[in-house]
């Protein structure tokens, strides 16, 4: 039994959508960032960095989401890639870890809950989320998944952040990326992302992004005594 700390967040969200395609049995575990569960001792043990997703599979500690997709798909011998594909899996895994992932959450931050409006930091994370997603949007031209012909954890990578891309970028935002949209849109009428994205619903997580929630997740904000 796999224990899968998690909230309803993209990163975490990748990896629910793994555990529900491969059938494997997990207990899901809530962390609640808005109410700073993720700093609670106990949670920083197994990632000293507080954040989620985590996962304990029979004693093993595994954190961030890529590099638990790519854990859990060598164990499973699921939604990997044969050897000559390794490379090109293991570089679009990176992309989204390095890229699609920190731009993203960047142009969230800076379009939605920054409390003073930067226009150079917007203008600066928008721009680097169109350049990202332009480079997946090219790749995806004429291919149904990332890599090779099947669909892997590369896919499901993607799938965590593009399925927020009009939160990310604004109402519209698919217009300028079809293949992304053709991408996303096949993950997402998939029975397992339909139960990955429900998983949060089971759970009361706090909802309002109120000076508790801002002191939580914000931590530049919070005076240091």
């Amino acid at each position: 039994m796999i224990t899968f700390y998690f909230n309803g967040s993209p990163n975490p969200t990748k990896v629910a959508l793994f555990l529900e395609e491969a059938g494997l049995p997990y207990e899901p575990v809530a962390v609640d960032t808005r109410k700073g569960e993720q700093f609670a001792p106990d949670f920083l043990k197994l990632n000293p960095n507080g954040k989620v997703p985590v996962i304990v599979d029979d004693g093993t500690v595994v954190f961030d989401s890529n590099a638990i997709l790519l854990y859990l798909a060598d164990k499973t011998g699921r939604f990997s890639a044969p050897a000559h594909e390794r490379g090109a899996l293991l570089s679009w895994l990176m992309f989204v870890a390095t890229g699609i992932g920190p731009f993203s959450g960047q142009a969230v931050h800076f379009r939605h809950f920054a409390p003073e409006k930067v226009a150079y930091a917007n203008d600066r994370y928008q721009f680097e989320v169109k350049r990202h997603y332009g480079v997946l949007e090219r790749h995806l031209a004429g291919r149904e998944w990332m890599v090779g012909d099947a669909y892997g954890i590369v896919d499901m990578a993607v799938w965590g952040w593009a399925r927020m891309l009009p939160f990310v970028l604004g109402e519209g935002a698919f217009d300028a990326f079809p293949n992304l949209k053709r991408h996303t849109d096949a993950i997402a009428s998939r029975p397992a992302a339909a139960k990955a994205i429900a998983l949060k619903d089971r759970f009361p997580f706090k909802a309002e992004m109120d000076a508790e929630a801002r002191g939580h997740m914000f931590k530049h904000l919070t005076p240091v005594a």
